[in-house]
């Protein structure tokens, strides 16, 4: 039989709370995190960057259209000028505007040759998206296993479960495998989907890439420092959609080599034990 798993009140404004600040019962964030990987930090830079371009662009704007409406207002005597053209105005903001561009294109160009050069990786991991969970397969440390919704949030979010998810740690954003990957290594991700659309979604490594069926889409990431980092699907493919969070532990090359050791020793999941929902 399927389980009816729908939200009652406090669910639905979990559900809220997560939309407006981009995880469940987390601090409103107004700008983009700065990250923990290079490309990060460039993508963050380049985000800033145009911002203040924008910023100053609007500022410059719309304080000359209110000096002119002020300045040059009916009340004070203001006589329109009377011409049709100006070649000196026409190509003053034609090259204006173009150098911006330009200013704004070259750093952009820049980022983005580094978020697609792929070369050189010290490890590969296959991800893999299904509805509504994670797979993850290490080629060369001959590991693979399921990355899905962590039970106390699955626990929580049944009707009728009487369970307060404001109690329940990282609500709708916790797994029960999360991807492990060590730091200061240029790990290759090879990203792809089972059924439908999905997107691999990381924030603070910098990379949200399209898992789409039967193609490969390719990405990488060099993590500077420790810790646990959250993301999500970031694309809707069902009704689970919510229920597919991203987790992340990077830890030290010991520690991973550790890690490796110790899911090595267990029997690898190849089959996928599919449920209703």
């Amino acid at each position: 039989m399927s389980t009816i798993r729908l939200g009652g009140v406090g669910r639905a404004v979990a559900g809220m709370m997560m939309l407006v600040t981009g995880s469940a019962f987390a601090a409103p964030q107004f700008n983009m995190p700065y990250g923990v990987t290079n490309v990060s930090h460039d993508i963050y830079d380049l985000h800033m960057m145009m911002l203040w371009i924008c910023v100053a662009i609007g500022v410059v704007v719309y304080g000359v259209m209110a000096w002119s409406i002020i300045r040059h207002r009916k009340s004070k005597g203001a006589v329109p000028a009377q011409f049709h053209e100006s070649t000196t105005v026409e190509i003053i903001w034609t090259i204006i505007p173009f150098l911006i561009l330009l200013g704004a294109a070259i750093p952009s160009s820049i980022v983005l040759i580094k978020t697609y050069h792929t070369g050189n990786p010290k490890m590969v991991v296959k991800i893999t998206g299904y509805q509504w969970m994670w797979h993850y397969s290490y080629p060369d440390q001959k590991i693979a296993f399921y990355s899905k919704l962590a039970q106390s949030s699955e626990d929580a979010r049944e009707l009728g479960s009487k369970v307060n998810v404001f109690k329940v740690p990282h609500y709708l954003r916790n797994v029960d495998h999360p991807l492990v990957l060590p730091i200061h290594t240029r790990v290759k991700f090879l990203i792809t989907s089972k059924d439908v659309i999905h997107s691999w979604w990381v924030p603070d490594l910098g990379i949200k890439k399209d898992a789409i069926p039967g193609y490969i889409n390719t990405d990488w990431t060099n993590i500077n420092k420790p810790g646990v980092y959250r993301g999500q699907c970031a694309e809707l493919c069902g009704r689970g959609h919510a229920y597919m969070p991203i987790v992340v532990r990077a830890v030290t090359r010991a520690k991973f080599k550790q890690w490796v050791a110790k899911e090595q020793q267990k029997p690898q999941q190849h089959m996928l034990k599919r449920t209703e929902d």
